[in-house]
């Protein structure tokens, strides 16, 4: 067995350093042309770019580690069930367990170094960017306006945006920080900014929501008005001038986001997006795991060894576990449902079928 073992993972191996550095090519020639950009148009240092450039790579590493082990996967069963080396254990009483279960630990001790990635190296990876990009002195204080985060950059204000397209938002949460009152809230289904980079500012004009508005006689209770239109002004002078920019949840770890839910629930402030954070970070580190699952006994059953077959099967698999996990995530955001099962959907899914492609294939 032993033989056999070192056999089959020599047959991954190779595939899967070659696969992880095209996918990790690939995705790093798209973002040299943006920082190309930026170097050409916008006088920015190569220094600089430099800096963005490496701290990008651990990003996309949580990315290219799952893709690379499902296309490795394919290709290495693929070929061994084309050659009918697969057959040939078989009959000698070895069985499709047996034969898959090297690749499987290794995925699985892949997906455990993927937890680490996450949560540790791609956040410090993210802040370090952040600040890289600080350096740089981006004259547009819209930058700071990030679709799903909670953007605590403005004076007095915590931002929250579900998504933007150019200058126009949608869903838009707004908390007033105020230590002497009650956090103010002020909801909006749709707005739309305008920038001003000489003074630092963001001017909001939201639209159809709901404000909190203290009572003249007594401010420390709130009524809810509703509008059609709201102007706000978010300052950001103050963080310019802060030497380091304030974390975010993707620049955090698992363990100061639990820290940050904490608190914010001290505040009254709603900490569903840093849950889904944190669970978002451990269900991608798994899904290597979950695509070797499912890629293992399709391969085996396609019997195919071309790697544009291989490559072909990788990004059918790929997209449909990123759709299913884009549409998760939304709803625990939205919280339809719990963050610890919308943000797992797409592994939940993966691994059910996975594990019934094997036990189907291990009784023919």
């Amino acid at each position: 067995m032993k033989i056999l073992r070192n056999y089959i993972l020599k047959e991954l191996i190779g595939p899967f350093l070659i696969s992880l550095a095209v996918f990790t090519f690939a995705m790093l020639v798209g973002n040299m042309v943006k920082m190309a950009d930026m170097v050409i148009n916008k006088g920015v240092s190569i220094i600089s770019i430099f800096k963005i450039f490496i701290a990008l790579i651990p990003y996309l590493l949580s990315y290219t580690l799952p893709m690379a082990l499902l296309t490795a996967t394919i290709m290495c069963f693929g070929r061994l069930a084309s050659d009918n080396e697969i057959i040939a254990m078989r009959a000698s009483g070895i069985s499709l367990y047996k034969i898959g279960f090297p690749v499987i630990i290794f995925a699985f001790l892949i997906s455990l170094f993927q937890v680490h990635l996450n949560d540790s190296i791609i956040a410090r990876a993210h802040y370090f960017a952040t600040n890289a990009i600080r350096e740089v002195g981006m004259k547009n204080p819209a930058a700071y306006l990030e679709p799903g985060t909670f953007i605590k950059d403005f004076k007095n204000y915590i931002v929250f945006i579900h998504s933007i397209n150019g200058n126009k938002l949608n869903n838009v949460r707004i908390y007033k920080i105020d230590e002497n009152a009650p956090t103010r809230t002020i909801i909006a289904q749709k707005g739309e900014f305008t920038s001003f980079p000489e003074k630092g500012i963001i001017l909001l004009k939201l639209i159809n929501g709901s404000a909190d508005e203290p009572n003249p006689k007594n401010p420390n209770i709130y009524y809810k008005v509703n509008f059609k239109k709201y102007n706000l002004t978010l300052d950001l002078s103050r963080e310019l001038s802060n030497a380091q920019a304030n974390k975010k949840p993707k620049d955090m770890s698992i363990k100061e986001l639990k820290a940050e839910i904490l608190h914010m629930k001290t505040q009254n402030i709603n900490s569903i997006p840093l849950v889904t954070e944190i669970h978002k970070k451990i269900a991608l580190a798994f899904s290597g795991f979950v695509f070797v699952l499912v890629g293992l006994p399709l391969a085996i059953n396609t019997r195919r060894r071309e790697k544009s077959v291989a490559f072909a099967l990788s990004l059918v698999i790929i997209l449909t576990y990123y759709g299913l996990f884009i549409i998760g995530e939304a709803i625990a955001l939205k919280e339809v449902l719990p963050a610890a099962i919308g943000t797992w959907i797409a592994n939940i899914v993966f691994f059910l079928i996975g594990i019934l492609l094997i036990a189907q294939m291990a009784e023919r």
